[in-house]
């Protein structure tokens, strides 16, 4: 496969356009679909793009940086890759051309529990890499609590260095795209890492029962399990999918290290809030008392300014990247990753912020909440 970059890609919606001659239908309605009527995956692009930056002239600017710290470690941007499943759809070489791609450019990485990779295999290719960004791994808990053990302790001796545990969704959206297309999994792909879970076997329903409410809730986690997870690893745990204040503040008090602000990307309850919308309500909420990450419609370096100047210390990037893997393998998200960080610097200097500290000064109002 030529993973040569194409010409003329210039910024991510470049790369969305191209990737739509890239991908076959199977491939698109799994990755650029959303829920319902995708009112929530739209939202999520336009509400960053309604958010106005406010720029001071003529202050120093020399000497400035992207750096943030994060959980103990100073990153040199605050961009990530969020955990998307079955790479491989988009590329034969999938999550390992990701990662290497996120290693090299200092991008920190979320491995996803379906991805189509063995997490082993996509470890070896982040931690050689010196200048490499956070490897962390993201997990739905299983109702085989065993089972789930074994795969943190699969991801804590392949050199994983936190947990994100996936919180809200207990069952998948309504995805209209998905289901028009009858969308398959291909032979040869499959959620690797899960090989061997078995499925709970199905409940004896009487007449007027709920398959969805007294069978498969009935193994949904709880926050009783956020703290039984923690009590099973060593590494910090953060929640992905905090969208309301209250379940912040609860994430707090159950230990959690770190939030993610996530609407699941659109993919799961549609007309929820964009995150954009939600961030300032969850920054309020948590006082600064653990690191907040954001995702969702996450498109140029202007949007990751906004993200840091609401109360986010780092953002996490998914659709784009899929479609830099989709163009051009590693070198598509090596790309990907190197216009969102180059677009970053420049509305920093164009805003007059030296370092991301000063970005809260950039904005000219903030979203209600």
């Amino acid at each position: 496969m030529n993973d040569r970059l194409p010409e003329g890609l210039v910024n991510l919606a470049d790369h969305e356009a191209f990737a739509s001659g890239v991908l076959d239908a199977n491939a698109q309605a799994y990755f650029n679909g959303g829920a319902a009527d995708e009112i929530t995956l739209r939202e999520n692009v336009l509400a960053w793009q309604r958010i106005p930056l406010w720029p001071r002239v003529l202050r120093p600017l020399a000497g400035g940086h992207t750096r943030v710290k994060l959980l103990g470690r100073t990153l040199v941007h605050p961009i990530l890759i969020a955990p998307m499943a079955y790479q491989r759809l988009a590329h034969p070489h999938g999550e390992l051309a990701t990662a290497l791609a996120a290693a090299v450019l200092g991008a920190g990485l979320v491995l996803s529990t379906q991805a189509s990779t063995p997490l082993e295999d996509v470890a070896q290719v982040v931690l050689g890499e010196a200048d490499r960004g956070p490897l962390w791994f993201q997990l739905y808990l299983q109702a085989d609590r065993g089972f789930t053990r074994a795969l943190v302790q699969r991801a804590e001796a392949a050199g994983y260095e936190a947990l994100v545990l996936t919180v809200d969704a207990p069952v998948n959206g309504a995805r209209d795209r998905e289901r028009r297309t009858g969308f398959t999994l291909p032979p040869g792909i499959s959620a690797v890492n899960l090989q061997g879970l078995q499925a709970p076997a199905p409940a004896a329903l009487r007449s007027g029962q709920s398959p969805l409410f007294d069978d498969l809730l009935t193994h949904a986690p709880s926050w009783d399990d956020v703290v039984w997870l923690r009590e099973q690893t060593r590494l910090p745990v953060l929640l992905k999918g905090i969208t309301h204040p209250a379940d912040a503040q609860q994430a707090l008090a159950c230990g959690a290290a770190g939030l993610i602000v996530s609407n699941h990307g659109g993919r799961t309850l549609d007309t929820l809030p964009a995150t954009a919308t939600l961030l300032p309500a969850i920054a309020r909420a948590v006082g600064g008392a653990l690191p907040l990450l954001v995702d969702g419609g996450i498109r140029r370096g202007t949007d990751v300014l906004k993200a840091i100047a609401l109360g986010a210390t780092a953002v996490l990037v998914g659709r784009p990247v899929i479609h830099g893997l989709a163009n051009a393998g590693a070198t598509g998200v090596a790309h990907v990753i190197r216009l969102l960080r180059d677009e970053l610097e420049i509305a920093m200097a164009l805003s007059g912020c030296r370092t991301l500290d000063e970005a809260s000064a950039a904005l000219w109002s903030r979203p209600s909440e």
